[in-house]
């Protein structure tokens, strides 16, 4: 049993449920031997709560297949290595963080069973404890750490709900942001949610309706983890196209859509304009800058150059880093430290955290600070979109995904991209980016049109993705065809799609 493998970062995912081209490897036995590693990590800087039997972990999942089963086998584990037990059920991957804030809970570490959007056959571990969720250091040492661990004592498991207590936590601090005491400060409005039939259809019951806003032609808010509507994902195509759909439909003032954890979260204005990707960051960022001019805004690499004028011009500073949610979130926590404010850290995928929820990446909270404006909004006249309708739009962005085929994949995709600069340093119109900490960038101008575009690896799969945006149509093909040149030769870079689009 190779448990290394199955780490993902800062998370564990695997397969959970064997198809027929899939053999299962996060398998109820594997979810055992995980729970050991994890009360070992535990007891490094807990073992006299461990030895008297103090220690309590929160268990949820969301609304996967295999979650129920895994959940046992962590369960039964925990218990016979002296654990305390709360089995949450149905839960969110930010409620089971604030599982280990809440007084009546307290929880010294929490487990959430997902893996986000993936399809139904896989499923995940993600860990917190009080002061945050667990690093790639932190997932290292649990699967390398296998042990019994015996404090000669048998633990508990009692159940509770944590929804409930969650969901009216973020209506306590909307009201708050709002600066309101009315019950329902949301009455007069239609907003839908679509939870994509993951673990985010309480909000509509629990948290909007509480406020007074009229949620009839929600979707797909009962949890069923073969997710036959559509991905659970606010960056695919078809569910932001669904919930879009709706809200026009419905003649909703707005629409929420949450991934299958509610990590993640996007908005449809009443226009039927989808807020997400680099629009969701402009939002966002709006805000905070509202509350903390100046502040700054750490994203992720691969935003539009559109972002970072539309940030400059509102008084703040982005600071584009590397993928991956937990980077662009220790980052912040970082700048933070050395006496730099930043405020919110945000990935184009949705993954976002404000510094005034414990840097948590936390979907709800994202649509609860949206909500906070809306009944300003309705008494101006304006609508959520118009936000940020100073926000420039490309003309034409597409993106490709080079294979790497290799075993040892990552020097290869290095090496061409430390390679790249010297090919086109005779090239104008391509000017290098040195504001730039993942891949290489580049700005193109002149005959090439005016955008840029990102070549870098991917965080976890044997990939190089090209990301390529352009405000003067039918000019990415003129970028493409350079670099369909640089690729061509390579070896072990599969770059037929590329060469396939541009003939």
């Amino acid at each position: 049993m190779n448990l290394e493998a199955l780490q993902n970062g800062s998370d564990i995912r695997g397969i959970a449920i064997t198809t027929a081209e899939e053999t299962a490897n996060l398998t109820p036995a594997a979810v055992t031997e995980i729970a050991k590693g994890l009360v070992s990590w535990l007891r490094e800087t807990r073992e006299a709560d461990y030895q008297t039997g103090q220690l309590k972990i929160g268990i949820g999942h969301d609304s996967r297949l295999s979650g129920p089963a895994l959940k046992q086998a962590l369960i039964d584990s925990l218990v016979e290595q002296g654990i305390n037990v709360i089995d949450f059920h149905l839960a969110t991957t930010p409620a089971m963080f604030m599982a280990t804030q809440f007084e009546q809970f307290q929880c010294d570490a929490s487990v959430m069973l997902t893996a986000s959007h993936l399809p139904f056959y896989f499923n995940g571990i993600k860990i917190f404890s009080p002061v945050g969720g667990a690093e790639k250091s932190d997932i290292r040492f649990i699967l390398t750490h296998i042990k019994e661990n015996k404090n000669g004592q048998t633990g508990s498991v009692t159940e509770a709900d944590l929804l409930t207590p969650y969901a009216a936590d973020l209506v306590t601090k909307i009201r708050q942001g709002m600066q309101t005491t009315e019950e329902r400060p949301l009455a007069g409005m239609k907003i839908i949610v679509d939870a994509g039939n993951g673990a985010g259809g309480y909000f509509a019951e629990k948290v909007l309706a509480p406020l007074g806003a009229d949620t009839k032609g929600s979707q797909f808010l009962e949890p069923d983890g073969n997710f036959p509507n559509h991905i659970p994902n606010p960056d695919n195509k078809e569910a932001m196209a669904s919930i879009q759909q709706a809200v026009l439909d419905q003649q909703a003032d707005l629409g929420v859509i949450f991934d299958t954890d509610v990590d993640r979260s996007a908005v449809v204005a009443k226009s039927g304009e989808v807020i997400n990707r680099n629009n969701l960051i402009a939002v966002l960022a709006t805000i905070v800058l509202a509350e903390h001019p100046g502040t700054r805004i750490v994203t992720n690499s691969p935003t539009t150059n559109h972002l970072k004028d539309f940030i400059e011009a509102k008084g703040g500073i982005q600071v584009r880093y590397i993928s991956g949610y937990r980077n662009v979130i220790n980052k912040a926590i970082e700048l933070n430290e050395a006496g730099v404010d930043c405020q919110l850290a945000i990935e184009t995928s949705g993954h976002a955290a404000f510094k005034e929820n414990y840097f948590l990446d936390d979907g709800a909270y994202v649509i609860a600070k949206i909500l906070m404006l809306l009944p300003k909004l309705k008494a101006e006249g304006r609508t959520i979109d118009q936000l940020i309708a100073e926000l420039k739009q490309p003309a034409e962005t597409i993106e490709f995904r080079f294979k790497l085929e290799a075993s040892d994949y990552r020097p290869i995709g290095e090496k061409v991209i430390a390679d790249l600069p010297a090919f086109l340093a005779a090239k104008a119109g391509f000017t290098l980016d040195p504001e730039n900490d993942e891949g290489v960038r580049f700005s193109v101008s002149g005959e090439y049109g005016s955008g840029w575009f990102l070549l870098r690896m991917s965080l976890h799969e044997p990939l190089l993705v090209l990301q390529v945006e352009n405000d003067i149509a039918g000019s990415n093909r003129k970028v493409l065809a350079v670099l369909e040149v640089f690729f061509a030769p390579i070896d072990k870079v599969n770059s037929e799609n590329l060469t396939a689009y541009l003939q």
